[in-house]
């Protein structure tokens, strides 16, 4: 194999992206397809599961609640029946959380957070290790991450802790499951361009009383190479650490954000 060759992944992997019918996680499903992966999905949103289906019929997928280890045993029993076993797992599901300071935030919104972007790893872990032990392709666990999982995020501590430790249950799995030939490494997505971010910066700035581009421009000087990531810049990251040339990549946390200097 060249050196060319290898940087991409290897035809027929078997893959499991969780928050996978839109944003970051279809990207990443879309990108795995195009290489010739088997690719299931979970989602809890039904809309985007169907058009997903509409998009790309040889995708498969399950809806689910990945905060909830009933539904996350439901789609690993449809992953063994779709897909035969396992080799990558995309363990992507999060939400943004409450804002707000610490002593004002309610313990429900605190608790939720923490079901979601945090127990969710766990769930999809613990059900996907048995199946990466026993894949002969260059088994990997990607941990979805986040710049605010190596940076403060002030009036954003419940996901900012969340995102802290899921780097800390990569690097701890990478340790666990080197010996077995699976590799675990966590991605750390920027400010992403697109939609959600234009209604970000659109309400930030006129809560600021701003200008729209003077808030972009704020946003922007946070970032050193003072531009946005894309999705399709995450997904090329993931479909990089699932392939030969990255074999001896485990226990990493990649930053995808043109390099965020603060939040």
């Amino acid at each position: 194999m060249s050196i060319i060759d290898s940087l991409r992944p290897a035809p027929g992997l078997r893959v499991l992206i969780s928050a996978g019918a839109s944003g970051i996680g279809a990207a990443i499903a879309l990108a795995f397809r195009e290489t010739g992966a088997r690719v299931h999905v979970c989602d809890i949103d039904r809309l985007a599961l169907d058009r997903m289906a509409r998009e790309a019929p040889e995708i498969t997928s399950s809806m689910a609640d990945a905060s909830v280890p009933e539904d996350v045993a439901r789609v690993f029993d449809d992953v063994e029946g779709a897909l035969g076993g396992l080799d990558v797992l995309i363990n992507n599901v999060g939400i943004a959380g409450p804002t707000g300071a610490l002593q004002d935030l309610q313990r429900g919104d605190w608790e939720r957070t923490v079901a979601v972007n945090l127990h969710s790893q766990f769930y999809f872990a613990q059900r996907a290790i048995p199946l990466l032990k026993r894949s002969q392709a260059n088994p990997s666990l990607i941990a979805m991450s986040s710049v605010a999982g190596r940076l403060g995020y002030p009036f954003r501590t419940p996901y900012a802790s969340t995102k802290w430790a899921i780097v800390g249950l990569m690097k701890s799995l990478a340790i666990e499951l080197g010996p077995h030939g699976v590799r675990v490494n966590a991605i750390l997505p920027g400010t992403v361009e697109g939609e959600r971010m234009n209604s970000v910066i659109g309400a930030r700035a006129a809560t600021a009383g701003v200008s729209v581009e003077a808030m972009r421009a704020e946003y922007l000087r946070k970032i050193s190479l003072r531009r946005m990531v894309t999705l399709d810049d995450v997904a090329a990251m993931a479909l990089f650490l699932c392939s030969p040339a990255a074999r001896n990549l485990t226990g990493q946390a990649i930053s995808v954000d043109g390099n965020m200097e603060y939040l």
